[in-house]
């Protein structure tokens, strides 16, 4: 089991950019997999992107692609989600989560989350 805890949310205008960190504890977190979620008012929780355990892999949402990017430092048990370009659309509560091993992309496959940080993109 992993404990996760968000931060880097705020308030920012259209095109800038925001660098979002979730602190991981707990044993297994080597071994994890960690996704981006993200839910903006009145709609679904939708996934972002996430990371392979040793940071080789990721994947983005369509929505994000070429804009967002995910990095990991296990030294730090940290993962990051740098937001660039940003736009109103990306407005919403930001959830980290965890799973073993293999990134997914329904919420329903990870146990692990934290309890998010909102991002507002004024503009």
């Amino acid at each position: 089991q992993v404990q996760l805890v968000e931060s880097g949310g705020g308030l920012v205008q259209v095109g800038n950019s925001l660098r979002l960190s979730c602190a991981a504890s707990g044993s297994t977190f080597s071994s994890s997999a960690v996704a981006w979620f993200r839910q903006g008012p009145g709609k679904e929780r939708e996934f972002v992107g996430g990371i392979s355990p040793n940071g080789g892999i990721t994947t983005y949402a369509d929505s994000v692609k070429g804009r967002f990017t995910i990095s990991r430092d296990n030294a730090r048990n940290t993962v990051f989600l740098q937001m660039n370009s940003l736009k109103p659309e990306d407005t919403g509560v930001y959830y980290c989560a965890a799973r073993d091993w293999v990134v997914r992309t329904s919420t329903r496959e990870y146990d692990d989350w934290g309890q998010g940080t909102q991002v507002t993109v004024s503009s």
